[in-house]
């Protein structure tokens, strides 16, 4: 693809290293930036530099936060004896849009994949294991995607908490396998939600 401006250039292969976006999705946005007001494009590149350079990750479940601790560990209206663990935090916004969840969360920040070369120690396993032993968790919901890594993660942290006196759960499967929390319709995965089942089950395909 050529270009008229090396700047034009430049902006559209950063956009193109966006996923999901093309050279020519990247040329489209860029046209539609040119012809907005640099006031409002100046708005969008400081909320984008703002969110990269102050971003945190809670210290508690690893959500993505504003704060040291997010506003989900630190809402004292939530359930503390229930945690459910999803993949990452879009995970978190998929299920908190449904609004039938009430507990809190832990983020892994991905799954147990032996072909990627992603092991247990890679994860936020480790974190999730002193919260288990220091607060008053009873119930662990297994809210990952229904794919072979994810039930690879499942299996896994299952015999790792199987020495703790907690209730280990999963979500039904209403979700198909092989699909993503975060693309699932909210009436599904609230139902999902509500309708976990033992870990044990779950396993029984």
């Amino acid at each position: 693809m050529q270009f008229p401006s090396k700047l034009i250039e430049d902006a559209v292969n950063g956009f193109a290293t966006l996923p999901g976006i093309g050279k020519k999705t990247a040329l489209r946005l860029v046209m539609h930036l040119l012809q907005k007001d640099e006031k409002d494009t100046q708005i969008i590149a400081d909320a984008i530099l703002k969110m990269r350079n102050e971003i945190k990750f809670c210290k508690t479940c690893h959500n993505v936060s504003d704060d040291d601790i997010c506003s989900i560990c630190t809402n004292s209206y939530r359930d503390k004896s229930v945690v459910c663990i999803v993949e990452n935090f879009r995970d978190i916004i998929a299920i908190e849009n449904t609004r039938h969840y009430n507990g809190l969360y832990h983020v892994l920040e991905g799954l147990i994949s032996p072909m990627d070369g992603i092991g247990p120690e890679q994860l936020n396993i480790q974190t999730l294991l002193m919260r288990i032993k220091e607060d008053e968790i009873k119930e662990v919901i297994m809210a990952l995607n229904p794919t072979i890594d994810g039930d690879t993660t499942i299996f896994y942290l299952s015999k790792v908490l199987s020495s703790y006196q907690i209730k280990i759960t999963s979500i039904a499967r209403g979700i198909a396998f092989g699909g993503e929390l975060e693309y699932v319709d909210e009436i599904t995965l609230a139902r999902s939600i509500q309708s976990r089942l033992p870990y044990e089950n779950y396993m029984i395909k």
